[in-house]
């Protein structure tokens, strides 16, 4: 096959079959007349295809996979695919696929950062992980990098608008987005998939939270703003410009440019598309879990709060301490009230006690 046929496939697998045969074929062809020239010639080959991709987008008005400027790939939401986490869902849209996980914690299991100004903790954290498989490749499964940490960060910016207060919602929240395929925006995948389950773990949001990647392919007077951009018109495009917010305005930005700078217009314009594509990523988010759960998971910590009158404080303490140093040591402790006013104090470890406040 030809370079025309590879940048007119839409299967991510497929182009990258026959691109791979078409390489090759160039290579032995031009063997024996270019011997040892292999390296310089599959870099001519890319630069000669990134001219197709964009002479075919700005000329002849069509993107690789038949889409037009604005359309968005096909996407499916799942909410509560896990039964046995706090929360989760899976979010695809086209060839990108992220399973996001929820764990609600105690205050203690807020994550510690140490900082140059001293020890700061946050109650919110979100982690990415980007596997090799996700885009057909066998590597070592190693720590996280650049990738994993700053999608990670541009994610926990674009959802920490909309939680809870902690005087709302006690819990530690962590999110973790698997991404089980990528053709492009697995960070903004990773956005809707993190509201998605934080809604499916009964966290009390202010609103859903949606992301959309856009791109630009501009020659001279020519400008083309792309809508949800896949991973080869990220490569030969000019702009990558992640755009996520809620259907009252952006909460996060972030934008990778090729080009010397945009003009207010291509900005103005990629901002619009954006919006566009945002509301309607969110219609269908709505379409499988309108808004958070009433409750948390059953499986989730209970964090209770009682009011205890002033002088009795001394009969939770207990002599020297012990009442209190028993429930801080116990595992899977847990306080209730019960219908005589009294507070009830049962653990694996402990039997349960019973005291007047």
């Amino acid at each position: 096959p030809g370079l025309e046929e590879v940048i007119r496939t839409s299967d991510k697998m497929q182009r990258q079959k026959k691109r791979e045969g078409t390489y090759r074929e160039v290579l032995e062809a031009l063997a024996l007349d270019y011997p040892g020239k292999g390296p310089e010639i599959k870099e001519i080959i890319g630069e000669l295809e990134k001219k197709m991709v964009r002479r075919m987008i700005l000329e002849q008005g069509r993107r690789i996979d038949g889409r037009s400027f604005t359309d968005i790939r096909p996407i499916e939401c799942v909410a509560g695919i896990l039964p046995r986490v706090h929360g989760s869902a899976l979010f695809t849209r086209g060839e990108t696929q992220a399973m996001a996980l929820t764990t609600l914690g105690m205050e203690m299991e807020e994550q510690r950062i140490e900082t140059i100004h001293g020890v700061i903790f946050r109650k919110f954290i979100f982690h990415y992980n980007f596997p090799p498989y996700s885009v057909n490749e066998a590597k070592r499964l190693t720590g996280p990098g650049r990738r994993e940490i700053g999608h990670g960060a541009l994610a926990r910016r674009a959802l920490l608008r909309v939680m809870p207060a902690k005087e709302d919602f006690q819990y530690a929240v962590r999110v973790v987005s698997e991404i089980l395929e990528s053709n492009g925006s697995s960070s903004m995948a990773s956005v809707c998939g993190g509201s998605l389950s934080l809604m499916d773990a009964g966290v009390p949001l202010k609103d859903a939270v949606a992301g959309i990647a856009m791109g630009l392919i501009s020659e001279g007077d020519r400008m083309v703003v792309l809508t949800d951009i896949i991973g080869d018109e990220d490569h030969y495009g000019d702009m990558d410009f992640k755009v996520a917010g809620t259907r009252n305005g952006v909460t996060a930005l972030q934008m990778d440019i090729k080009i010397g700078g945009l003009t207010r217009e291509v900005m103005q314009k990629a901002l619009d598309q954006a919006k566009e594509a945002r509301l309607f990523i969110l219609e269908k988010m709505n379409q499988a879990i309108p808004r958070h759960r009433g409750q948390v998971s059953q499986y989730a910590p209970i964090i209770t709060t009682i009011q205890i009158r002033p002088e009795k404080v001394r009969v939770l303490i207990g002599p020297g301490g012990k009442t209190i140093k028993e429930i801080i040591n116990a595992t899977e402790s847990k306080i209730e009230v019960d219908d005589e006013g009294k507070v009830v104090i049962g653990s694996a470890d402990i039997e349960h006690m019973k005291m007047t406040v």
